[in-house]
């Protein structure tokens, strides 16, 4: 599930957060209510709110990208990626970051030394519970 990035749901989702009602922007395309009601409900669905986690993808990266809230951490962008872990300078803070985020969450994940593996069984734990 991911936040689409050149579908109708997100200009729908963009109408919504610049404040249009569903019937305005149903009327500006064209389209029935209900239509625009179900194209946003889709959207509302790949946030999981309870988690903290908004599943999306990063337009300049091309590439899947996921939004944390996290108590200790605050606000964090994760992007997948395949990189030199070991060789970059967020090393340590990412690995502390997915540990942190996975305890607030009460998910049990394995720590391991490539923060990428880790963040894998996180987001698959997440995505699993989401349901």
């Amino acid at each position: 599930m991911f936040l689409p990035t050149n579908e109708k749901q997100f200009g729908f989702w963009k109408m919504r957060r610049n404040g249009m009602q569903n019937v305005s922007i149903a009327n500006q395309l064209g389209i029935t209510r209900q239509g625009v009601s179900q194209a946003l409900h889709a959207i509302d669905e790949k946030i999981d709110v309870e988690k903290g986690v908004l599943f999306g993808r990063s337009i300049p990266f091309q590439t899947n990208a996921y939004i944390f809230v996290s108590e200790k951490h605050g606000m964090q962008v994760w992007y997948e990626h395949d990189g030199d872990c070991g060789a970059c300078d967020e090393y340590t803070q990412c690995i502390e970051f997915i540990w942190d985020f996975a305890a607030e969450l009460g998910i049990k994940i394995e720590k391991t030394a490539d923060p990428t593996k880790m963040a894998d069984e996180l987001l698959a734990k997440i995505r699993e519970s989401s349901g």
